[in-house]
């Protein structure tokens, strides 16, 4: 298979002719916008990594640290804003609009960034850190207090030396349906989980619909978001990867245009000297 193509030129080409455009987003698009990512090296909250915390089993030992994690990760996400890139991303998407043409943006992203820039057809495949589900009867609701409860206020601290609140499961964040009072957790999707088959049904439509894709900030491993740009490209549609690096499905894509995506993103979704802006 060729090398994938950095040519922007040839890029915007394939772009001003394209009628349905799926963006797939990863915690890359985020990262310029300063969110933490808890992967890797440094990617610790106390001496836990995500992987440890955004589980089932860690919700069902200790709910009150959980959710400490979670408030701290909600407060700070108060506190961002959308960067360069996301603002590209709505921009085109309203501008491409007033055309006739859509863009979906299909995120793995839990922090609303695309929703804060004005992205209006948004597909958060991994739930969002302002939505809550209750366990006992199920309803989903948005969510965005601060604090999200009484008990979390000032809570969440992020360093090592910082103590477990050990709240009571009845100070917790609860369900607020007619006589429910069951326990909330935050509606994403944990480590160990499936994704919702409805949402995945969503995307496959788009998907088979698009022809022209964006990988934008993903590492292109966690499944099965992983092989949404691969089956896209297998049948023919371009495929340009907006990442620092190199990633897995690189040599599957037609385009590969490396740096940050604030930087590379805005020229490449910019208007085309050939659109009809009506």
């Amino acid at each position: 298979m060729a090398r994938p193509s950095s040519n922007m030129a040839d890029f915007r080409e394939v772009f001003a002719k394209a009628k349905h455009i799926a963006i797939i987003t990863g915690a890359g698009v985020s990262a310029e916008s300063g969110v933490p990512t808890f992967r890797g090296a440094g990617g610790f909250w106390r001496k836990w990594q995500a992987q440890e915390l955004a589980t089932p089993e860690a919700f069902a030992r200790n709910p009150s640290r959980v959710w400490e994690f979670y408030h701290y990760r909600r407060e700070v996400m108060l506190s961002k804003h959308p960067n360069p890139a996301h603002i590209a991303i709505a921009e085109c998407e309203r501008r491409l609009s007033k055309q006739g043409r859509s863009v979906v943006v299909i995120t793995q992203n839990i922090d609303e960034l695309h929703r804060k820039a004005g992205t209006k057809h948004l597909i958060e495949i991994h739930g969002s850190l302002f939505k809550t589900r209750c366990t006992n009867c199920g309803n989903v609701a948005a969510n965005y207090r601060s604090p999200i409860c009484p008990a979390l206020a000032g809570k969440g601290a992020p360093d090592p030396e910082a103590e477990d609140a050990t709240i009571p499961v009845e100070d917790l964040p609860q369900c607020e349906e007619d006589g429910c009072n069951g326990l909330l957790r935050p509606h994403v999707v944990w480590f160990g989980e499936t994704l919702d088959p409805d949402i995945l049904t969503e995307v496959e439509k788009e998907l088979e619909i698009c022809d022209l894709c964006l990988v934008v900030g993903t590492s292109s491993v966690v499944y099965p978001a992983a092989m949404f740009a691969p089956q896209v490209s297998a049948r023919g549609v371009p495929v340009a990867e907006f990442n620092m690096e190199a990633t897995p499905a690189t040599n599957r894509f037609r385009f590969h245009f490396p740096g940050p995506c604030g930087s590379t993103l805005p020229p490449a979704l910019a208007r085309h000297g050939t659109e009809i802006i009506a």
